[in-house]
């Protein structure tokens, strides 16, 4: 039998360790957009040496037993008419809305699944001096709803890896949102901007007073 005092240290370890197992590694946070913004880090931003093949993407996604790729688990995920998912993932129907453009899209087809900060653009932040395995998480990074957004090809391909001092939605009234999901993915995965995008940002921040980000960091 335990000791009294033994007794005590085992419940008083017990303790420390629920409390332990009971805290997240990274809490969420929530900013206004304006003050997200001033949370990046400025920097020089450098291209070279970029491959896109670098970042492994559209890999088994999150559930490798359903057989769906990243880019099919966020179409299931984003449908706002869940479509028929057959043999090997191949989904038919369903019904998706393109915020960028403000569209709705009856075919996965015609979809395609943007990553906020484009690989390009998180090499020159900060993603060239990442590991292999890192690149890879970010390229198929779930665990954020904001990372990774079904989106008409149109749309996706006029904003390419531009950042939004660039680019920003054809659709005026999303761009609140848009900035704030862009600010999100950076502080999300400690990626910095340079001045001229932080410039952007602030500026387009100025007209989004109600605004909120909400981040946490990758793991």
């Amino acid at each position: 039998m335990f000791t009294p005092v033994l007794r005590g240290l085992v419940a008083a370890l017990l303790a420390v360790l629920s409390l332990t197992a009971a805290t997240p590694a990274h809490a969420a946070e929530t900013l206004t957009v304006a003050e997200a913004v001033t949370r990046l880090p400025v920097s020089a931003e450098s291209r070279a040496g970029y491959d896109r093949d670098a970042f492994r993407h559209w890999t088994s996604g999150d559930n490798p037993s359903d057989g769906c790729s990243t880019r099919n688990e966020v179409l299931i995920a984003e449908a706002v008419e869940p479509p028929t998912v057959g043999p090997r993932c191949r989904i038919t129907g369903g019904r998706w809305w393109s915020y960028y453009d403000q569209v709705w899209v009856t075919s996965a087809s015609g979809l395609d699944i943007d990553h906020m900060v484009p690989l390009a653009e998180s090499w020159d932040s900060g993603a060239s001096a990442w590991t292999a395995q890192r690149r890879e998480a970010y390229a198929n990074d779930q665990g954020a709803q904001t990372s990774l957004v079904a989106v008409t090809a149109r749309s996706n391909r006029s904003k390419a890896d531009q950042d939004p001092a660039q680019w920003m939605p054809p659709a005026a009234e999303v761009h609140c949102r848009y900035i704030a999901e862009w600010v999100g993915t950076k502080l999300r995965w400690s990626l910095t901007a340079d001045e001229t995008e932080v410039a952007a940002l602030r500026d387009a921040a100025g007209n989004c007073p109600n605004q909120q980000v909400t981040y946490e960091l990758a793991a």
